[in-house]
């Protein structure tokens, strides 16, 4: 039953279901308006942010409903759902790590809710289970987010997310018994598990007003001392800085537990980069002393300490990264590996090696260095594609690693240091799936400034390129995040259907570094926009696909992209997905962390910047009956990332101004949040888009 505050189904909109019509809840307008620098701006959806009141928990309840009526009438929705579970269903398998005599890895069977953490002494040990979150909940929407080990093997510290929420809770067990202590730890966010002797450092905040957990503003990080056995209140407060509440504070500690190592950012003041301090626990030090003293643009990381020096992956004078050795007796700077026109992506050591990661045009190129910086070999990878893992203790004798392309099945590999040679170690097998049954490649295309920008196609083997074949075109373009080429089985629902699989490498990730990330950030971001445009463009005359065939999809800053873009090119696309995405960029800084995107995007505060983000800000650019394409809008109720509000009130926006040609709807799960919370979640998420992409392309797909 609706609430007096969505009356009834006000408005009747055509819908290609036969028979069927869509009937919007009418959303109240209320008279908001802010002013923006002289500037009035009207948000009459402003209520929709109070994600507690009975008035948005009516609408969120009428709107799911109209969208639920529409995905169950599409004919093969349940069937579909049905063969996603079955490429799913197969072994997954994590990355091994080492710690004492035990070896810890993750597995899913194939379908279990959440993966489970297995332990074992040696390589050739038996496994037995250390956590199943399976065992956790009812519905298995708690997750195993992250853990470590003691430094000896004998505890591991993790935290556990409910619900889909960034808020985790801190537990410590035994790994020889499987024992859970009794620590509990709560409020952690931003945070790592730094081991010291007979504790461990960690981040939280205070807790929040109560009831406004998932949408309150987060400010005041603090770093605590954890000693085991001991409540959280007796923890010892290592950390804070009042100065600064929006500054983010972690602490790591190296391998040999000598230092601890406090990394500061501030993106909420629209700096890129972090400060860098150390402390001694060898002497006892409780003071932090600068290597790095201020935050600025630049990034520093400290990889491993040689004695007394750190190894610290920098981009300070080097957009495409270095690692450079810090001798904080001297203060002095010495690189280890220079720079190059790769861009470094990831640094680690391992049995007394440096494992350095290139990624040459979106693919990985993985590296075995001396501690001094002398090459010793590259790392042979099956072919193009993304390796992920290496790293470890130094008396390791075996890396880990996986690798991963779009039709090669994530796989594990051991590395033996010596002799400097990878044998499988672990793979996964996928009934009926067959690699050679489809093509991969690589091309780049030009976008409106004349800049070169690479986007990998999947597809089918003999694709006719008659521009007849429906298209899905992901990208994601911000923060520095590469989008890499990895295999995902639930694509393959897709691709068997004759789908065309684009992703673009826009500007704004981290594919080609920093020159590339700058490139779309605050007052450049139409870059992004620009890159995906072209990239559509692009599919179409090269005979990929036309408009009526092309659908586009993305999330979180991927969402706002998509947002943005069927704004300003709603011609060029049939079907659109815009997932939990950023869609008011002049309030997204007012909730939860959103002000930590600040240095990505800007801020409404500031005259220059607000000018941009109006300009492309999703929520404020729709335009009175223009025919957008069939938009279907996602979100969850445990999103405290990225807040439903921005798909709540971007829905009522769209829903009130299309033309209505096309569909215009939102889903807003629950128990779930900025991804989803558990394998049923996301097959059923996954499903309801296909089914909606398929039907709105006009595919009848041919289903076992």
């Amino acid at each position: 039953m609706l609430s007096p505050a969505c009356p009834g189904l006000a408005r009747v909109v055509f819908s290609p279901l036969i028979g069927q019509n869509l009937d919007y809840p009418k959303t109240r307008k209320a008279d908001q308006v802010d002013d923006y620098h002289g500037i009035k701006v009207a948000d009459p959806y402003r209520w929709l942010e109070d994600d507690n009141s009975a008035e948005t928990l009516a609408w969120v309840k009428a709107e799911n409903q109209v969208t639920f009526d529409y995905l169950q009438k599409i004919p093969y929705r349940s069937q579909l759902k049905q063969r996603l579970e079955e490429l799913y269903n197969y072994p997954k398998y994590g990355i091994p790590s080492r710690s004492g005599a035990y070896y810890l890895w993750s597995k899913n069977d194939g379908l279990q809710n959440q993966s489970v953490l297995y332990v074992q002494k040696g390589l050739e040990g038996t496994p037995r289970v250390l956590i199943d979150p399976n065992q956790l909940s009812s519905d298995g929407t708690v997750r195993l987010m992250d853990g470590e080990p003691s430094r000896d093997g004998r505890y591991f510290a993790y935290y556990l997310s409910s619900g889909g929420s960034d808020w985790l809770e801190g537990h410590v067990l035994e790994i020889e018994t499987g024992t859970v202590l009794k620590d509990d730890l709560k409020w952690l966010k931003v945070t790592g598990l730094a081991w010291f002797g007979d504790g461990f450092f960690y981040s939280r905040y205070d807790a929040p007003e109560g009831g406004h957990d998932l949408s309150s503003r987060n400010e005041g990080h603090k770093v605590y001392f954890h000693r085991l056995g001991a409540p959280q209140s007796d923890d010892r407060l290592i950390y804070e800085d009042k100065a600064h509440p929006q500054r983010f504070h972690t602490v790591q500690t190296t391998e040999d537990e000598r230092f601890a190592i406090l990394t500061v950012s501030e993106r909420g003041q629209g700096k890129d980069g972090n400060a860098l301090f150390f402390s001694d626990l060898s002497r006892h030090e409780t003071a932090f002393t600068p290597i790095v003293a201020d935050v600025t643009d630049d990034r520093f990381q400290v990889i491993d300490n040689i004695g007394d020096r750190f190894l610290i992956l920098t981009n300070k004078n080097a957009p495409n990264g270095r690692v450079a050795l810090y001798d904080p007796r001297h203060d002095t700077w010495k690189d280890v590996v220079p720079e190059t026109t790769d861009t470094l992506s990831s640094v680690s050591t391992q049995g007394g090696k440096l494992f350095v990661t290139y990624t040459k045009d979106v693919t990985s190129h993985p590296y075995v260095y001396s501690l001094d910086g002398k090459m010793e070999n590259p790392i042979a990878l099956p072919g193009p594609g993304t390796a992920s893992g290496f790293g470890g203790r130094r008396e390791d004798t075996n890396a880990f690693y996986a690798y991963s392309s779009f039709n090669y099945p994530s796989t594990i590999f051991r590395y033996d240091i010596a002799s400097g040679k990878s044998a499988l170690f672990r793979e996964s097998a996928i009934k009926g799936f067959k690699a050679e049954d489809y093509e991969t490649a690589q091309v780049f295309y030009t976008s409106k400034d004349g800049t070169r920008v690479p986007m990998f196609l999947v597809f089918k083997r003999g694709l006719k390129l008659d521009g007849s074949n429906p298209t899905l075109l992901y990208a994601y373009g911000g923060f520095n995040i590469t989008v890499p080429p990895e295999f995902n089985p639930l694509r393959l629902a897709l691709l068997e259907q004759g789908f065309v699989y684009a992703s673009a490498n826009i500007r704004g990730g981290g594919e080609y570094g920093e020159k590339w990330h700058q490139a779309g950030m605050k007052l450049k971001k139409q870059n992004v926009f620009d890159d995906f445009i072209a990239a559509a463009e692009w599919l179409i005359a090269n005979k990929y696909t036309s408009p009526a065939k092309l659908a586009i999809s993305g999330g979180s800053n991927g969402g706002l992209l998509v947002g943005a873009v069927i704004n300003q090119r709603p011609d060029l696309f049939r079907a659109a997905v815009p997932q939990v995405g950023v869609m008011d960029m002049l309030r997204f800084q007012k909730f939860t962390i959103g002000w930590n995107w600040i240095a990505d995007y800007g801020s409404s505060d500031n005259p220059d910047e607000f000018q941009t983000l109006y300009r492309y800000s999703p929520l404020h650019n729709i335009r009175q009956g223009v025919k957008y394409p069939a938009t279907l809008i996602t979100t969850a109720d445990h999103d405290d990332r990225v807040v439903p509000a921005h798909s709540f009130k971007y829905a009522a926006a769209l829903q009130e101004k299309a033309s209505h040609a096309n569909p215009v709807l939102i889903r807003i799960d629950t128990q779930s949040g900025h991804g989803a919370s558990n394998t049923s979640k996301a097959l059923d998420t996954a499903a309801d888009i296909y089914a909606f992409l398929m039907y709105n392309l006009g595919v009848t797909p041919r289903l076992p």
